[in-house]
């Protein structure tokens, strides 16, 4: 067994845990700011003497590292219909750890294509056309592809009889052919594509987003942050061959930029008289709502629930909200607890602490609110010779009893269970497939991704720490 150093390259703080394998405890936890535009052995150097000042000198027996710092992995994704292979194409993408700049249907234009070169992802998806069908989509945006003044990586992944034309189109292109991310109609196929995603993030992503400066301390990038906690949180549900899980969760990670939502169920309808519309959706579902976040974001979360709302979970009115919101807008770094002793002001400003806790509390329950509605599967209700009946559109996980929780905005605060309890069913949204009881499990240190890059070597242990750390609030 070893002891083991984990680090998560984070788009603003950088985050060490140091883990004992032989005792199975997390032997203490120290972030920094991410210092990628400089020198990112800066950052990681700050975090690890805030830890060593924690813990005293360790001689780790390993090191092991994810990143999602200088904007994470950036996709774009193409493919047919936008609820079919389109839809496969970003969820492809979005289970591999990456952010989805953008989603395009059908032909693409002029336009798109000097949209995406304006974008220039670090890896392009090509999809479209289950096996044997539709060729004309594809090979045409193809095509328009060739065209493209960008060399960004493009992974072809639809309709196997088109894939060689494509490739043949895109030859002076970066391309790899993989397996149709939908072979057949409403049955994605997406596991291939992600290890090809994950393959070309180690491969030259790292590098060309300067991580390497970091690779004398570590092994190595394993993975893209947002993968390794999709990892954790699989491993949570599903546990290993000799250690069992918890079974279906919902996990949420409300952050400053965006609010990150995954489900382990496949989410299949638990109602008889419902029946499944659109595309068949993976165990281990991740959605990422970029116009929602605690502080980058915040004018998005005002957006998506409306400030009435706001105002009736913080008990503040429109007017001082929309002052604050504007102010914090600005003052991303800006905390309830930087005001200082319960009553204070915030320096340069007449906000007092008591106030930026009453929004952040709104705030972050209304992100969740938003976040998991659009997460959770939804039902329509029609009328049939024989009474009333359901369409289901994405996941039922009504019955999902585990909520974890991650994020500054849960973690640092004492009404984390009230706030959580905002991803479950509410008659507010009542059509919705949100979870209707569960329990809140709560990641007080903030070791989620790093347990997910623990499970790469340590699964059983991994699984163990986080049974162990992920605090039941009540």
């Amino acid at each position: 067994m070893a002891k083991v150093l984990l680090i998560d390259f984070g788009s603003t703080y950088t985050k060490v845990t140091a883990v004992d394998t032989d005792t199975e405890e997390v032997l203490g936890t120290a972030q920094s700011f991410t210092t990628v535009e400089t020198d990112i052995n800066e950052g990681l150097n700050n975090a690890l003497l805030k830890l060593r000042e924690k813990i005293g000198e360790i001689a780790f027996d390993k090191q092991l590292a994810c990143s999602s710092a200088a904007g994470g992995l950036r996709m774009v994704a193409i493919g047919l219909v936008p609820d079919l292979t389109a839809k496969a194409a970003k969820q492809a993408s979005l289970g591999a750890g990456a952010k989805v700049i953008k989603t395009y249907s059908y032909e693409l234009t002029d336009g798109d294509l000097n949209e995406i070169d304006e974008i220039n992802p670090d890896i392009l998806l090509l999809c479209g056309g289950t096996d044997g069908g539709n060729r004309e989509n594809i090979i045409y945006n193809a095509g328009i592809l060739a065209k493209s003044k960008r060399s960004f990586p493009i992974i072809i992944a639809g309709n196997r009889n088109a894939a060689d034309e494509c490739a043949e189109l895109l030859k002076d292109k970066q391309t790899t052919v993989c397996e149709n991310v939908m072979p057949r109609l409403d049955i994605p196929n997406v596991a291939p594509v992600q290890e090809e995603i994950r393959a070309l993030f180690l491969k030259q992503i790292v590098k060309a987003k300067g991580l390497t400066e970091a690779e004398n301390l570590i092994k190595g990038i394993l993975m893209p942050t947002p993968s390794a906690m999709l990892t954790a949180m699989k491993l949570l549900a599903k546990g290993t061959k000799s250690e069992p899980g918890i079974g279906d969760l919902l996990g949420v990670d409300v952050g400053g930029a965006t609010t990150d939502i995954y489900s382990m169920s496949f989410g299949f309808p638990t109602n008889g008289m419902t029946a499944l519309k659109g595309l068949r959706e993976d165990y281990a579902k991740r959605t990422v709502e970029g116009d929602i976040g605690m502080r980058y974001s915040i004018h998005g979360i005002v957006e998506a629930e409306g400030v009435s709302r706001i105002c009736e979970l913080s008990g503040l009115d429109e007017d001082r909200i929309n002052e604050i919101v504007d102010y914090l807008g600005t003052h991303t770094y800006v905390l309830p607890d930087g005001a200082g002793i319960e009553g204070d002001t915030l320096p340069g400003t007449d906000f007092t602490t008591d106030e930026l806790k009453r929004l952040d509390f709104a705030l972050a329950s209304t992100a969740i609110e938003a976040a998991v509605t659009r997460h959770a599967g939804r039902l329509e209700e029609y009328y049939t010779p024989m009474g009333v009946s359901y369409m289901q559109t994405g996941k039922d996980l009504s019955k999902v009893s585990n909520v974890v929780v991650t994020g500054g905005a849960l973690i640092h605060t004492t009404r984390t269970a009230e706030i959580a309890s905002h991803a479950l069913y509410s008659i507010r949204t009542p059509m919705s497939l949100k979870p209707k009881q569960a329990d809140i499990l709560v990641d007080r240190k903030y070791i989620l991704a790093s347990m997910g890059l623990l499970s790469t070597e340590y699964p059983d242990i991994a699984l163990r720490i986080m049974k162990k750390e992920l605090i039941k609030d009540e």
